[in-house]
């Protein structure tokens, strides 16, 4: 297996730490509004990539944070006058609900930074005592220049950064001795959270949250750092290196991954243009197993252009392979013979190429471009090799092989039997009478209880209108 890694610009075969075990840090989201599609393609990306280690029967620690303080959240909670904690609590919920609907499996531990914060005090401690840091006025800063490796996974030379001026540098303040220096800790604002440090309250600088909840949950040493388009690189991930590897002593991440950008109409997202969607605004027109067949269908360190037409495609897609997942259910279903004959195992060990093609796709550095055409090659195969004659065996055995290729996508071709009509029209009146009621936390737990049925609900005058995405 070859992993392209940020660090080396060149594909490595993969070897872990220990065998059969792959230690797997990925940065999570800021949680102070709806996460985006740009949020959505590293969860999906990286997501996958551990589905295809445990397909391969390695165990999996996986590890993806999130960072619950942070200015927008606490500018966020400022304007709505709540507390950042309460801001983040209810984010980091809807995050899940969204997570849960792209089917990204849960992490082995989703730590919290402000759950973390005696273990940061205790590492920047440590760069203090070995020169890395300093403090000023209750703020603590790390020596960038004394990290002789610093720029080695951006390629950045420091002396390039010095006279690229302040677009390039972390913060710019006159107290450091350097201005390339970054923030480890930063003195408590007014209407800010604050804890108790050695260097007077305040809070954690965002690179060093990072380092400590991987070392916690991980060790000094892990295989792979992900998460996060390229923007991540500089300086969020160089400056982990920086502070992990002075702190610790030892090499912190063997592979770094790294997703490509995603554009929207072939532009950049943003709010002012207008092109700013949240993935819970994609749940309302498409099931977001869509969204993340879509996701997949470049390879992850390509850039990736979203579009209307692009989604109906991939919509198209996706259901080509559950049609004929579909098919095969309703063959075994009314199979006349039980046990496969011989002409069906000599075409059944035919299929296996596809699985070799999928595996081989996957690979390559997570190729799952080519590891889709590779299951609608078997998609081809089971709907021309198939028929009402088939053997159950026959049949149960192309079905498996079919799920199994598709669970390391994380699509869902074996779905339960959808809900009624007169079950979401019971749900809905559910709802109304709760409405009525006041009772407001009822009526969204049933929008959300269809809503992952694949039930969308839109009030109108006329009353509630409904749809299955």
């Amino acid at each position: 297996m070859k992993i392209y890694n940020t660090m080396s610009k060149r594909k490595e075969e993969f070897v872990p730490l220990e065998e059969g075990k792959v230690k797997m840090y990925v940065c999570g989201p800021t949680v102070y509004n709806y996460i985006h599609i740009g949020n959505a393609r590293p969860m999906i990306v990286f997501d996958t990539v551990r589905r295809y280690f445990e397909y391969k029967n390695y165990d999996v620690n996986y590890v993806s944070n999130f960072t619950d303080v942070d200015d927008k959240i606490i500018k966020k909670a400022n304007e709505e006058g709540v507390t950042a904690e309460e801001i983040s609590q209810r984010y980091i919920a809807e995050c899940k609900k969204d997570m849960d609907g792209m089917n990204i499996e849960p992490a082995t531990k989703n730590p919290l930074a402000t759950e973390e914060i005696d273990g940061m005090i205790s590492m920047i401690e440590t760069l203090i005592e070995k020169g890395y840091a300093y403090e000023k006025n209750g703020t603590v800063y790390y020596r960038t220049r004394k990290f002789k490796d610093y720029g080695k996974l951006s390629h950045k030379n420091l002396d390039d950064l010095q006279s690229g001026g302040r677009t390039l540098l972390v913060s710019g303040e006159d107290e450091k001795e350097d201005s390339l220096d970054f923030v480890l800790w930063k003195p408590k604002k007014e209407g800010e959270p604050a804890w108790v440090s050695p260097w007077g309250e305040g809070r954690p600088g965002w690179h060093i949250e990072c380092s400590e909840m991987s070392k916690k949950y991980l060790g000094e040493q892990i295989d792979i750092h992900a998460g996060g388009g390229e923007d991540l690189i500089f300086p969020h991930h160089e400056n982990e290196i920086a502070q992990s590897e002075a702190a610790n002593g030892k090499e912190f991440s063997r592979y770094w991954m790294h997703n490509g950008f995603l554009n929207i109409d072939n532009r950049k997202m943003s709010k002012s243009l207008g092109n700013f969607f949240t993935v819970r605004e994609i749940s309302e027109k498409y099931d977001l197993q869509v969204l993340r067949f879509f996701m997949l269908s470049a390879h992850y360190r390509s850039p990736l252009n979203f579009s209307a037409e692009l989604m109906e495609a991939a919509k198209s897609g996706l259901e080509r392979i559950i049609t004929a997942a579909d098919r095969l259910k309703f063959l075994m279903g009314s199979a006349k013979t039980e046990d496969m004959a011989e002409t069906e195992a000599e075409k059944f060990a035919k299929s296996a190429e596809y699985v070799g093609n999928f595996e081989s796709a996957m690979d390559d550095d997570f190729n799952t471009a080519d590891a889709i055409a590779a299951v609608f090659d078997l998609v081809k195969f089971i709907n021309t090799m198939t028929d009402e004659d088939s053997s159950k065996e026959y049949l149960e055995n192309l079905f498996d092989r079919l799920v199994r290729l598709t669970e390391v996508l994380g699509i869902i071709v074996d779905k339960e039997d959808e809900i009624l009509d007169s079950d979401i029209e019971a749900l809905i009146a559910e709802r109304q009478a709760a409405r009525k009621e006041k009772n407001f936390a009822r009526a969204d737990e049933i929008r959300d209880e269809l809503l992952a049925k694949g039930i969308v609900l839109k009030d109108t005058r006329e009353g509630v209108q409904w749809k299955r995405a």
